[in-house]
């Protein structure tokens, strides 16, 4: 193993040609030596190489970060230390805010304001922790006769963060903020093909002063490294992001050991328009809604249904403003759709839009893979709007992870919320209406986490996200979050004069 001793993390180089692991503080190459390459999506040229994760470096990570728990100064770190450390870091983010947005562009694919937004939520989150966490202390609690209580709030301690490959570090940031807030140690695990953000974050945690082994960068296999820290008796907790068949195969796993387990998975989320809804306010909300981050987002609105009585008036806006959507170079502001993670997602997305055809669904605009001039190498599908569909169909009820939309129509609220409610999923939803009354009864009757009400967004940092169902369980981006990462310990002290003697002997 080759491990670059002498590199300290005070100046760092976003892009370069070979990014490595970093484990206990240090940038560490693979025990086996193996790397593997990482693609600009938008173009399929060459980003750079990077160094493969395997068992060995996995179990190096464990050990790097149980013995920072066990026998470092984090977890035992004043509060006010901790959260003057997260500052730091956002403050280094910030100042390095144009980098990580060219480079989340570049591994990613996606559009310049969908970047610049998602690197500005992950610095803002850093900044929300490090106020959160002093707030977050034990109770005491009242008891009767000589006895006080108070419950304490511990650190978990060695967490395992895979992280999905949409929102690269963002991700990141939701999982790594409360962690090192709440004093553990983790083990990140990013998408293989998205590791270059969440590596460079790992760095800058390291130069903000994160001790060694509290964070350890791992990029490799779902199956081999993922499945290891999965299972590994050293790690206490596991949080997962992506699709909820490896979301129920991590739980399983998990399982055996008792873990704490926290899961983001799919969604399938409807976005109801009712007829008294403000018409252009809902035709853009639901424009964003599906095609925001080319659709690859797991709450992505991609169940559209519009009221009866203005689906055709609704429906010809939205269509027109569909078809005006620019996709193209995802560094340019004017651009708002950008490219598909990798070819294998395209290919999918059409098998998907291949399958509502045959079953009868009428493609309104899109269906097919995107030509965009001067990156006729990337990965592109057009915006996609479907209709003439039911729920039986797989198009509709499966979640497609791309810029596609399928609609349908509804006559009255009760429909509404039974149509919306009919999936095997419950992420995220949202509702048009100037029906004050009606978006509060709908609202309280959809089985969703999260709920937008004439509104396009889904996340604030300080607003809890996560879902119903086969969405997973466990929220991210509150405060609530620091109790996934805590463990309560009830002390019971006695403080009377005389000697306790229960069995009276």
């Amino acid at each position: 193993m080759s491990t670059v001793k002498e590199q300290t993390f005070d100046v760092l180089e976003t892009k370069r040609e070979h990014y490595s692991l970093i484990i206990g503080g240090q940038r560490t190459e693979s025990e086996s030596g193996e790397t593997f390459n990482t693609y600009n999506p938008a173009t399929g040229e060459l980003l750079a190489t990077v160094s493969l994760a395997g068992i060995e470096d996995a179990e190096k990570a464990v050990q790097a970060a149980r013995n920072a728990f066990d026998f470092g100064k984090w977890k035992k770190a004043p509060v006010n230390k901790r959260s003057r450390t997260l500052n730091k870091i956002a403050g280094i983010m910030r100042s390095r805010f144009n980098e990580l947005v060219a480079l989340e562009i570049m591994d990613s694919g996606k559009s310049l304001s969908a970047a610049q937004g998602q690197v500005m939520q992950a610095i803002e989150d850093f900044e929300f922790y490090a106020g959160a966490i002093v707030g977050h202390r034990g109770t005491v609690n009242p008891v009767p006769g000589q006895f006080t209580n108070v419950a304490e709030k511990e650190p978990v301690g060695v967490c395992a963060q895979i992280i999905p490959w949409n929102y690269p570090l963002m991700m990141a940031a939701w999982k790594i903020a409360p962690a090192l807030a709440a004093g553990c140690s983790v083990i990140v695990k990013p998408a293989t093909l998205t590791p270059l953000t969440a590596i460079v974050l790992g760095e800058i945690c390291i130069e903000a002063g994160v001790p060694e082994g509290v964070i350890n960068i791992i990029p490799g296999s779902g199956s081999t490294v993922g499945n290891y820290l999965v299972e590994h008796k050293n790690v206490d907790k596991v949080a997962f992001t992506g699709s909820t068949p490896v979301g129920k195969n991590i739980m399983e796993r998990a399982s055996q050991t008792l873990k704490r387990v926290t899961l983001e998975l799919g969604g399938k989320s409807p976005n109801i328009v009712f007829a008294d809804a403000n018409l252009d306010a809902a035709v853009d909300g639901s424009l964003f809604g599906i095609f925001y981050n080319t659709g690859q987002s797991c709450e992505a609105r991609s169940r559209l249904y519009v009221h009866e009585d203005i689906y055709e008036a609704f429906m010809e806006k939205f269509v027109e403003k569909t078809k005006k959507l620019t996709l193209g170079d995802p560094h340019d502001k004017g651009t708002h759709i950008g490219a598909v993670i990798d070819q294998k997602q395209v290919d999918t997305i059409h098998e998907y839009v291949t399958s509502a055809k045959e079953d009868g669904a009428t493609i309104l605009t899109g269906g097919k893979q995107a030509k965009v001039d001067g990156y006729e190498k990337g990965s592109w599908y057009e915006p996609t709007i479907i209709t003439n569909v039911s729920h039986d169909m797989k198009a509709v009820k499966e979640e497609i992870f791309g810029p596609v939309v399928v609609v349908m129509t509804f006559k009255d609220e009760k429909e509404a919320i039974r149509m919306a409610n009919d999936s095997e999923y419950g992420l995220g939803s949202a509702i048009w209406t100037e029906n004050h009354g009606r978006a509060t009864r709908v609202a309280k009757e959809i089985q969703a986490g999260i709920v937008m009400v004439n509104c396009p967004f889904s996340a604030f940092p300080g607003t809890p996200f996560g879902g119903y169902k086969q969405s997973g369980f466990g929220r991210e981006l509150c405060v609530e979050t620091l109790d996934l990462y805590t463990e309560t310990k009830s002390i019971i002290s006695y403080f009377g004069n005389r000697p306790l003697n229960p069995f009276g002997v």
